[in-house]
């Protein structure tokens, strides 16, 4: 009797999804790829705590901005004008500061407006006006990267007292490693990186736990579907492209920080490695699909990737794109074998 209801009872099977797979792939190349760093150069630092860390102070802006564009790109969209918005932020930022005496805490408001009005903008020409994302976003590109240049052709340094003490802020932690005199060294982080990875935090919330969140995976699983629930995709595609165009904002003065500075070709190429670490991070090109904790590790992939070359020290940096195109190929791929697959089960 008790071996016919063990019989009888439903068997429970553990089945990883498409998402959860690419995931898994994503950071296990991400732990690999680091092993490796740490034992092919453990002579130059490469396995010291602050070279971990390093990873997200250099990456912070463009960890902000790849949260935008993960979001952007699950509703079924996309963004390639975030380079030229972070670079329209640092320049508005620099030239505000130094040339009409505007003060630190004013700049992070005209960053976030920059954001805002592009945010505003696109997403209103994408959602209402239907006119192709990439058709808006190359416009937004072209754009943001001229109005840099009106601004002023040259580059400008932040000397703002204020604004260089946000900047070289260190916040030293527990962990850390000992100079070859037996002196303990602390490992570091820059207040950039706490404001990452708070909003990394929250981003994750929103995309999981809120019906904005259900509702943009909805928008870019099936549109048809997504009316046919009442959801208003017009509204939440614009609401996407705001929350992306105010991310963006936030990422490039972020990215500001870093540099100090402001200048016409400042943070080229941006989109792209926003693009390719959300897809790397397993976020579909088709929409629907995606995770900003899978894209934290795609950003932590890049960084990797250049921490790497550079510590190799002969190759040149374009390796680094190079290296970054060929794991997009490759995770794009992945995801149409993957996506084949499901469609014939």
């Amino acid at each position: 009797m008790a071996n016919t209801e063990k019989s009888s009872s439903p068997k429970r099977k553990f089945s990883l999804s498409g998402t959860g797979f690419l995931l898994l792939i994503t950071v296990g190349l991400f732990i690999a790829m680091y092993a490796a760093g740490m034992v092919v150069f453990a002579d130059k630092g490469f396995a010291k705590p602050q070279m971990f860390f390093n990873l997200f102070i250099t990456n912070a802006g463009l960890l902000v901005i790849s949260m935008g564009l993960t979001i952007v790109m699950i509703s079924g969209g996309i963004d390639i004008s975030v380079g030229s918005v972070t670079a329209l932020v640092c320049m508005a930022v620099a030239f505000s500061m130094e040339n009409m005496g505007v003060n630190a805490y004013v700049s992070v408001l005209i960053a976030l407006g920059i954001g805002l009005a592009y945010g505003l903008v696109q997403g209103f020409l994408v959602a209402y006006l239907e006119i192709q994302p990439f058709i808006v976003t190359l416009a937004g590109l072209f754009f943001g990267r001229g109005m840099t240049a009106v601004i002023s052709k040259e580059m400008i340094s932040i000397k703002n007292e204020v604004f260089l003490a946000w900047a070289n802020y260190k916040i030293y932690l527990p962990v850390g490693s000992y100079s070859k005199r037996g002196k303990f060294l602390p490992a570091y982080i820059y207040p950039t990186v706490v404001i990452a990875i708070i909003i990394l935090i929250v981003i994750i919330i929103v995309m999981k736990f809120t019906k904005f969140g259900r509702s943009v995976y909805a928008v870019g699983g099936n549109t048809q579907s997504a009316m046919m629930m009442g959801l208003n995709v017009r509204r939440i595609r614009l609401k996407a492209y705001i929350l992306d165009g105010l991310l963006a904002g936030c990422g490039g003065f972020l990215f500001c920080l870093n540099s100090c500075a402001g200048f016409v070709e400042q943070a080229k190429g941006l989109e792209m490695d926003a693009i390719s670490s959300a897809v790397i991070g397993g976020t579909l090109l088709s929409g629907g699909v995606g995770t900003p904790f899978g894209t934290l590790f795609g950003v932590l992939i890049k960084g990797t990737i250049t921490s790497l070359i550079t510590t190799q020290g002969t190759l040149s940096s374009w390796w680094v794109r190079i290296v970054l195109s060929a794991l997009l190929c490759f995770f794009i791929v992945l995801q149409s074998v993957l996506g084949n697959l499901k469609k014939k089960k």
